[in-house]
């Protein structure tokens, strides 16, 4: 029995596509740099990075209202590795993988070596910029996946070079977990395929908690930095990690001294096995609120919900979404306009 649960425990919560690299994961299932960085601190702070990668019996907990596509990324996909949710911009997933995985992704279910290959195959990879060169409303590419920056420098350049021959596309965004993750992966081969991109590039750190920030990932943001990308954050609220605005405030601050913008603040998507990171909207709420008189509001980001079912993001504001009767159901608008039921039992 208890062979049989632990078992169990590894199937489900392991990530599904531990990077077989030895340069980039050891036997806990990190990178040597998130292991060091663990290792080198105590109390609340170690369990605030160690939460975000570590497995936990708790992720056996599965919940009615958990799925394993909870923003509906499936709906909104015409052909393999584009997401076109709004008019103006798609989601290019180009990898399939990342350096590390973390506990509360939304896409835990979609991405590593163990769900496809690492990354789209070469007439996948050519139908979806067909797709892009058809569709002349599109403006912003959004690189995501799995992480991009995980690709090799040669793989990165034919994306930009591909992208940067459509004159309709203005911006290219990067979504990336590695500057944080694994700061030394942004080495001297990276910089010189950024900077020879033709578009408007717009860097989104995916970051926590300050002590995620040491000297290395300053280097690393730095670096990027230096070959005029722009560089914007986003976190996302998670109990036991970043659940209070002290710890908020110190990582917005910190942020913008690097000359990083704090974008947006995600209400937690529900995928499976995730309910114990959940905080309510009204906690968050609360916490936003303490941090509009503590901090400057260069330092604030947006509050957003991720509404499922495929409805888009709207900001979590009383013009937005207002709480019902019975106390943990609210009437959100999306930005079309249209009105849902969100149901927040924790």
């Amino acid at each position: 029995m208890v062979q049989a649960l632990v078992c169990a425990f590894l199937i489900v919560l392991l990530p599904r596509a531990m990077n077989s690299s030895k340069d980039f994961i050891n036997d806990n299932g990190l990178n040597s740099h998130l292991s060091a960085l663990i290792q080198n601190l105590d109390g609340v702070e170690k369990e605030a990075v160690a939460r975000q990668y570590i497995p936990d019996m708790q992720e056996l907990n599965i919940r009615s209202d958990e799925s394993s596509d909870p923003i509906s990324d499936e709906k909104y996909t015409p052909i393999n590795g584009i997401v076109h949710r709004y008019p103006d911009r798609v989601l290019f997933k180009v990898s399939n993988v990342c350096d590390v995985y973390c506990r509360y992704c939304f896409r835990r279910e979609m991405i590593g070596v163990g769900v496809g290959s690492s990354h789209l195959s070469d007439n996948d990879f050519d139908e979806a910029i067909k797709y892009i060169k058809s569709h002349k409303e599109i403006w912003e590419v959004i690189l995501t996946g799995g992480d991009p920056l995980i690709l090799s420098p040669r793989r990165l350049q034919k994306i930009f070079d591909c992208l940067g021959e459509i004159d309709h596309v203005q911006v290219i965004r990067i979504h990336t977990r590695i500057p944080i993750s694994n700061p030394t992966k942004i080495n001297d081969m990276l910089p010189p395929v950024l900077k020879s991109v033709s578009k408007a590039v717009h860097i989104v750190l995916h970051v926590n908690h300050t002590v995620e920030i040491n000297d290395n990932v300053g280097v690393a943001i730095k670096a990027l930095r230096a070959q005029n990308c722009s560089i914007l954050s986003q976190s996302v609220l998670l109990k036991g990690v970043n659940d209070d605005a002290k710890t908020l405030e110190e990582l917005f601050k910190k942020l913008i001294t690097l000359h990083v913008k704090p974008y947006y603040l995600h209400h937690m998507d529900r995928a499976i096995g995730t309910s114990h990171f959940r905080v309510s909207i009204k906690r968050g709420q609360e916490i936003m609120k303490d941090l509009q008189g503590r901090v400057s509001g260069i330092c604030l980001p947006k509050y957003m919900l991720d509404i499922p079912d495929g409805f888009g993001k709207i900001p979590i504001d009383n013009g937005y979404i207002n709480a019902l009767d019975d106390g943990n159901k609210y009437n959100i608008e999306d930005y079309q306009g249209c009105t849902h039921i969100y149901s927040d039992e924790i």
